[in-house]
């Protein structure tokens, strides 16, 4: 079997989404991100983020008056569990079902969930099996 190193966190700053609804969305990803145990950071009139993700209306200033296109975002999940957790609070939140949790041919171990959230972007939570992680996640702080 192949050795796979896998890497996290350097490529992405941040991805924005521009959804019709706030409201729906805000909702839906509040659920699966629970699931996910990844908190909301913070939040304005028409827009909130968590970790690298940072959603607003079509009406904030960061959008500029334009929908996102339809994409696709896979989120990582810690185990089975926690894909099949976030699959059923995505539903439970409006969003519609994409691909049950169950294993996928991308590589041995590779257990995900589909869902399609209130805009039609295809949410993926992912498990990659057994797995060494060197950290959790990269913390950056600076000073104001």
């Amino acid at each position: 079997m192949e050795t796979q190193s896998l890497h996290r966190g350097r490529l992405i700053d941040h991805l924005q989404l521009v959804v019709r609804d706030l409201a729906a969305s805000r909702r839906f990803y509040e659920a699966v991100f629970g699931a996910l145990d990844v908190p909301i950071g913070g939040e304005g009139e028409t827009w909130f983020w968590a970790d690298e993700l940072f959603i607003s209306s079509v009406d904030s200033e960061a959008a500029q008056g334009e929908l996102t296109g339809r994409c696709h975002l896979a989120f990582q999940a810690r185990d089975r569990a926690m894909v099949e957790a976030f699959h059923r609070a995505g539903l439970a939140a409006g969003g519609r079902d994409n691909g049950a949790p169950g294993e996928r041919p991308y590589h041995p171990g590779y257990y995900a969930a589909f869902l399609l959230d209130p805009d039609g972007n295809n949410i993926e939570a992912v498990y990659h099996g057994e797995a060494e992680r060197s950290a959790a996640s990269v913390e950056i702080t600076f000073e104001a």
